[in-house]
């Protein structure tokens, strides 16, 4: 008769189990964090009503670094602002390369059409003005939702792909406002 072993399993505390799990677990969030997502902080009102000042997001570093995901007008992107690479700006993606990008009073021209800015309420645009700009390659025109409070590509020009490094994807913070970033 073979002898009895005692379980492994005997419900009490195990520290050597707890801590492994712990250790994956941190594992698990490092790599989150360090690749994929990255929790930030809204800081300002230039992304207004999109996104509040002390709002708390989720940006994905995964879909432009390593994925198949393309930089598309539209995308609310974060990037190392071009003129102080220790400042990172969140600005919504509105010049691709090679496009033509002009404003009128306003109003956002691409390639000759104006552009349908439903993310824009009438008391947050401007009547400001800017010439005809090509887009050079591998480089993005932006510009914040609250036009009239946003310091972007209309002052001091366009954001080099090596400096975008997340897209906006989910709000956390505060709860009343969680849901996906349009």
């Amino acid at each position: 008769m073979p002898e009895s072993q005692p379980s492994q399993h005997s419900g009490g505390f195990n520290p050597i189990s707890w801590v492994r799990d712990l250790l994956l677990s941190v594992l698990i969030a490092i790599v989150l964090i360090v690749f994929i997502y990255q929790p930030v902080k809204v800081e300002g009102t230039s992304m207004m009503p999109a996104l509040q000042d002390q709002e708390r997001i989720f940006i994905n570093k995964f879909t432009y670094r390593f994925g198949s995901g393309n930089i598309e007008r539209g995308d609310t992107v974060v990037f190392w602002f071009p003129l102080d690479v220790s400042k990172s700006y969140i600005k919504r993606v509105i010049g691709l390369p090679g496009d033509v990008v002009e404003i009128d009073r306003g109003t956002v021209m691409v390639n000759g059409k104006a552009l349908a800015e439903d993310y824009v309420p009438p008391d947050y645009r401007d009547t400001i003005s800017c010439p005809p700009t090509r887009i050079p390659p591998d480089r993005y025109y932006v510009l914040g939702d609250h036009r009239s409070s946003s310091n972007d590509s209309r002052a001091w020009g366009t954001v080099p792909r090596a400096n975008i490094y997340g897209k906006a994807v989910f709000v956390y913070w505060p709860l009343d406002k969680m849901g996906r970033v349009r």
